[in-house]
């Protein structure tokens, strides 16, 4: 699994992410993003070039490797 936060602040709504990973982001208007919190591993290499290709570097990327630790915090 890997967990996506994207910083809606600093997020100008280019829309790179939408159009490089679909099935994760997309644009509500057209300056709202929307996307999924947590993305299957399938996902991962088009998440990474959404990522990347950011202007603005609002997309935090991190992979989880024990879905129990999201939810209890244990390690």
């Amino acid at each position: 699994m890997v967990r996506i936060a994207v910083d809606l602040n600093r997020c100008q709504g280019y829309a790179q992410c939408a159009f490089l990973a679909p099935g994760i982001f997309a644009m509500h208007g057209e300056e709202a993003l929307l996307y999924d919190p947590e993305a299957d591993d399938a996902q991962r290499e088009k998440l990474a070039q959404a990522a990347a290709a950011c202007p603005v570097q609002a997309i935090l990327v991190d992979a989880v490797d024990d879905p129990a630790e999201v939810v209890s915090g244990a390690r």
